[in-house]
């Protein structure tokens, strides 16, 4: 039996939000993203992770600078998890929103999303499909991240 209340909700389900990324990581992440040369890119992500693993928004990004669809799906899929565990540090019972409309969410949609697009990819359909029907869930807005 958990020691977490339970919430009833008069406006429906209810949402999390999780935990900014600490102002360090956001300038690590910016300062990667305004590197042009992707190889350089890919090792300030991956001095990132590497320094911080739980940072979800790191291996999303690393995802996206992957070299191939294996690469990426890896990287995604870790961001995923990493994200479920703050989910469920921050409150997250399994069922909620978590919109990408509080940017604390976005690297978590994000990898959600690339876990996606990567299963699809090299054709595992079911894994998609679960993925599209998870961000749906989560995000009924629709969230989708631009990715190039």
């Amino acid at each position: 039996m958990s020691d977490q209340p339970i919430g009833l909700h008069r406006g429906g389900l209810p949402e999390t939000v999780l935990p900014a990324d600490p102002p360090e990581v956001v300038h690590a992440l910016e300062a990667a993203a305004a590197e042009p040369d992707l190889d350089a890119r890919r090792e300030q992500l991956r001095s990132l992770a590497a320094s911080r693993p739980r940072c979800v928004t790191a291996w999303a990004a690393l995802g996206d600078c992957a070299r191939d669809d294996i690469e990426a799906y890896a990287y995604y899929r870790v961001g995923y998890h990493r994200g479920l565990d703050q989910l469920r540090q921050s409150g997250w019972r399994g069922s909620g929103y978590v919109r990408g409309s509080h940017p604390e969410n976005v690297g978590f949609l994000h990898a959600l999303d690339g876990l996606r697009r990567c299963a699809d990819a090299i054709h595992e359909t079911d894994e998609a499909r679960r993925c599209a029907e998870f961000l749906v869930q989560l995000d009924p807005s629709g969230f989708s991240y631009p990715h190039g």
